[in-house]
């Protein structure tokens, strides 16, 4: 056990407390203004020790700016788009309200008052995202022993409304490709195969499998925010084929028949690499706000709508979820179901309709009525429990 022993300063009376490591070094820390802190320090530090969870307050006291910048330095593996979303939470956000905190000054329920007053200024999936780039800072802090555990863990965070998709129409869709002009097969081939931008704009002649009527999405493209073009692995390293309808065939084939198979399927109109902010600006805004004024219960679309589109056409020819979400490259089924729930609200009134025609008393009564119904139904029943 430690010791507490009190002094005299010229602020008044303070307290040291004397302790030794794990490994039998003797240390103090002073300055505690009340005894009752103290003593509650020097419990801490035994707890700590005995849970095996004790940090030298050197390694501790790094503060939170020098401690970001060495976890960035060890994101070797994630894509240039999630690297570059982290640094700009990081530097952005996080540096700027924690950087010359020392890592054992942060506490759970500062972190909790910071979310909540972040909550008030931008929307809940943002402050989860700034929620989990902080604690996963702090989780690297606790991995190379500078922290016993994470302050940020356990944190109440904001609940994330559902956001209502403006699913487009055959004819809406059709309409605003009309509407870009030139430009009217990207947002059709968007609308029916539910690429992303990156997917589609690093798409090559060679993807194209016209015998098929296939897309095969095997990289993406990000534009990092000094302009340079990045291409890696598309979102979730979900290399996928995607089909596209026959009506697109005889657009495409033009678009390829002059170009090479490792050439850019689409470009700008002097052949470079298409980039959104420029496409949107010159095609795409324009197009969407007369769409939204021909339509005023539209939303106006996004690019990234499309994408919506594409899923909800595809569920309302039929397509199951395990199809959709194969299509849209997500990491699991289940993450169709969370992004598109409402659109597989049909099924739910089928169920209910097929269990109104089969489950109605007049329907069982009618079978158990019969005898050799009843025994042909008794019979299935006990080869069904085999």
């Amino acid at each position: 056990m430690g010791s507490i022993s009190a002094y005299e300063t010229v602020a008044g009376r303070r307290y040291r407390v004397r302790y030794r490591t794990p490994g039998h070094q003797q240390t103090d820390k002073r300055g505690f203004r009340t005894k009752r802190d103290a003593e509650l320090y020097l419990a801490s530090l035994e707890l700590a020790k005995a849970r095996g969870d004790y940090v030298p307050a050197a390694r501790a006291g790094v503060n939170f700016e020098a401690w970001s910048e060495k976890w960035i330095d060890s994101l070797v593996q994630v894509k240039p788009s999630t690297l570059q979303g982290y640094i700009s939470i990081t530097r952005g956000r996080l540096q700027p309200r924690w950087g010359s905190t020392p890592l054992n000054a942060i506490t759970h329920s500062d972190i909790q008052s910071w979310i909540s007053d972040e909550n008030s200024r931008v929307g809940a999936r943002t402050v989860r995202s700034y929620h989990r780039v902080f604690s996963m800072i702090l989780k690297y802090a606790v991995r190379d022993g500078r922290l016993g555990r994470n302050p940020a863990d356990g944190i109440r965070l904001p609940r994330i409304r559902p956001k209502k998709h403006p699913y487009l129409t055959h004819a809406q869709l059709h309409e605003l490709a009309a509407l870009c002009g030139s430009e009217g097969l990207v947002v059709l081939f968007l609308g029916y195969t539910g690429l992303r931008w990156g997917e589609l704009a690093a798409l090559e002649c060679r993807n194209i499998d016209f015998d098929r009527r296939r897309v095969q999405v095997d990289r993406a493209v990000l534009e990092l925010t000094d302009g340079r073009l990045v291409y890696g692995l598309p979102k979730n390293h979900q290399q996928r084929s995607v089909p596209f309808p026959s009506f697109l065939t005889d657009q495409l084939q033009a678009l390829v028949a002059s170009k090479k198979s490792r050439d850019l399927l689409f470009t700008s109109p002097y052949g470079r690499p298409l980039r959104v902010n420029n496409w949107k600006r010159k095609a795409f805004d324009k197009a969407a706000d007369t769409l939204a004024d021909n339509h005023p219960d539209l939303l106006r679309p996004t690019v990234h709508d499309l994408r919506h589109t594409a899923a909800s056409l595809a569920i309302s020819a039929g397509a199951n979820v395990k199809a959709v979400q194969r299509m849209l490259g997500h990491a699991s089924a289940a993450m169709t179901l969370d992004v598109y729930a409402d659109l597989f609200d049909d099924d739910l009134d089928a169920v209910g309709d097929a269990l109104s025609r089969l489950g109605a008393p007049e329907v069982v009564g009618k079978v158990w009525a019969n005898p050799e119904i009843a025994a042909s139904e008794s019979a299935a029943d006990g080869l069904g429990s085999l």
